[in-house]
């Protein structure tokens, strides 16, 4: 009597604590789904741990295209951080579409006009967005690694046999039967047998345990695509068509997998505890992963294009999280070659000062340190970027063209290759001018203070070559530099523009206003005036910047036709 009390009693907590877990899932989603609500429009928040970029790359670098962002420019424009401020998705499908998307520039306005369908219905339809995100957050996240680099890597992986397995279990079902005759020898075979089977569990399991949460990734993938039937969407009809085809193949891959795999981590469910141990006992999850392996290689493909789809919608409600977040944005207009931006802005800063411009040709950028010419270089850069990937621009109104976007700005020394920084400087400045020769599209480049490497005589007479030739009919090229004497020496090949510093009772202020013409200021030295400097000393260095100005008027066209004295072999390196 004692013991059906004390089993009664157990199983009231067990049923007690279902019922306290069942309640806690549920205030999770309910939570969820106010946030979705009410933090729609607001910058993002996510966070993100160690490692997790590299992770969402997967994708991109298994998918990457001949015209992708490389590293230097990524690097160069900080993307990893555009990548976060835009990243409202909930599933790992979603993260890696849209990484692989800012990554991979698109040249055809209708593919992005497709695009552009999805993202403004789900700016317009609040309550088909909330659903859908709800919907991605079931899907979830993967582990450590990119779902790509496991379905990258399963023709490699060996097809095992359940053989030993179906012979464990013949084995522990004659224990059970001999429990009837001899319950002491029978339990103690039973024992035996379960401690074998857990002791090669954890060896078996470590092999293929990244392909199981593989699959029962996409296991979530697949239940969630039949939850979608529930809410039907017209504008996604395409989309899902794609998908139901592809599940179809899917039947033997899924049958009793539900039960058999890790389902969603979320709902801390104690069953997952109790089916843990029976995994460990009657390896019944290896014995499914040796099924599901077969069809997953048969249907590898078809795999792959569910969990693109899936991604590729998240990533369109995630893009319109993006837009709502900012203070203002634009279509970009394409066709039109050079480029016409109004209130073009950096929308990573915080209040940024917005600037308009129209060019038909490159332009060669001078002003102080601190005024504002990379911010402006960068700004331009990510505006193209972000145009030709998500059909987004901070700004009133850009016209442009399609271009393949290079930059050469934030270098240093390599120091695993022992490069100096003039030698990773030109081999930068290099690829672009390749990739102008190569590159079935026009470029657009950027390039912040040419050759600052080297010395001041060398640096003036191979930037004027290298601008000129990143100044021809293929690149759009925009350059930042400290040498005024370039804006004469290539006033033909590009248009002068300037940032300008105030100085005001010996303070210093940037309005970060972009001006037309060179810049004329040289308040590098008004600044050791500031500082306390020998008013001898200022007169000076006044003096001598004047004679080396007047010196490269006079010399600037002797330097524009004959050769300079630096390696050729060095520049074409």
């Amino acid at each position: 009597m004692e013991y059906l009390i004390l089993a009664a009693a157990l199983l009231i907590l067990f049923v007690i604590y279902l019922i306290r877990c069942s309640l806690e899932e549920k205030k999770l989603w309910r939570n969820l789904k106010k946030s979705l609500t009410e933090n729609y429009g607001k910058p993002s928040t996510k966070k993100y741990q160690e490692g997790r970029l590299k992770t969402i790359a997967g994708h991109f670098q298994n998918k990457k295209t001949e015209d992708a962002i490389d590293a230097i420019t990524w690097n160069d424009l900080d993307l990893d951080r555009v990548f976060q401020s835009m990243d409202f998705t909930l599933s790992a499908a979603g993260e890696e579409s849209l990484y692989t998307m800012l990554r991979c520039p698109v040249f055809e306005e209708d593919t992005l006009k497709e695009r552009e369908t999805l993202i403004r219905y789900f700016m317009l339809h609040p309550d088909d967005r909330v659903t859908m995100q709800m919907l991605f957050a079931k899907i979830g996240r993967t582990g450590k690694y990119s779902i790509y680099d496991y379905i990258a890597y399963l023709d490699d992986v060996e097809q095992g046999s359940n053989r030993s397995h179906y012979l464990m279990l013949g084995l522990m079902a004659m224990a059970v039967i001999l429990c009837f005759f001899n319950s002491g020898y029978g339990l103690l075979v039973l024992c035996v047998l379960l401690c074998i089977n857990m002791v090669t569990y954890f060896k078996q399991k470590k092999e293929i345990d990244p392909y199981i949460t593989t699959f029962a990734y996409f296991i979530r993938i697949l239940k969630v695509t039949e939850e979608f039937s529930a809410h039907p969407i017209e504008i996604l009809k395409p989309w899902m068509e794609q998908i139901a085809a592809g599940r179809a193949k899917f039947k033997k891959f899924r049958r009793f997998s539900s039960v058999l795999m890790q389902q969603n981590s979320m709902s801390g469910n104690p069953i997952d505890v109790v089916m843990d141990y029976l995994r460990m006992g009657l390896h019944v999850n290896l014995i499914k992963f040796n099924t599901m392996l077969r069809e997953a290689k048969k249907y590898k493909q078809d795999m792959i294009r569910i969990i693109e789809t899936m991604g590729y919608i998240e990533a369109m409600i995630s893009i319109g999280a993006y837009r709502s977040s900012l203070p203002d944005y634009t279509l970009p207009e394409f066709g039109q070659k050079g480029l016409c931006a109004r209130k073009l802005y950096h929308p990573l800063i915080k209040d940024p000062v917005a600037n308009s411009v129209t060019l038909t040709k490159g332009m060669l950028l001078t002003g102080s340190n601190a005024s504002g010419k990379s911010t402006f270089l960068k700004t331009v850069a990510l505006s193209q970027i972000l145009a030709q990937t998500i059909y987004t621009v901070p700004a009133d109104s850009y016209q442009t063209d399609f271009y393949a976007v290079y930059t050469s700005m934030a270098l240093r020394d390599d120091l695993a290759t022992s490069s100096s920084y003039f030698m990773v400087e030109i081999k930068s400045l290099k690829r672009i001018i390749d990739a102008g020769k190569e590159k079935k599209h026009p470029v657009m480049c950027f390039v912040d203070e040419v050759l600052r490497g080297t010395n001041t005589v060398e640096r003036i007479a191979a930037s004027t070559e290298i601008l000129k030739s990143l100044a021809e009919d293929h690149i759009f090229s925009f350059a930042a530099t400290h040498d005024v004497e370039l804006t004469k020496l290539l006033e033909d090949a590009y248009e002068n523009y300037h940032f300008e510093e105030r100085i005001e009772n010996n303070e210093i202020s940037f309005p970060y206003q972009l001006c037309q013409g060179r810049a004329n200021s040289r308040n590098a030295i008004r600044l050791l005036q500031m500082l306390g400097y020998e008013e001898a000393l200022i007169q000076r260095a006044e003096k001598r910047a004047s004679d080396f100005i007047d010196q490269g008027d006079r010399k600037s066209t002797r330097l524009n036709s004959s050769h300079s004295r630096i390696s050729y072999a060095v520049l074409c390196f």
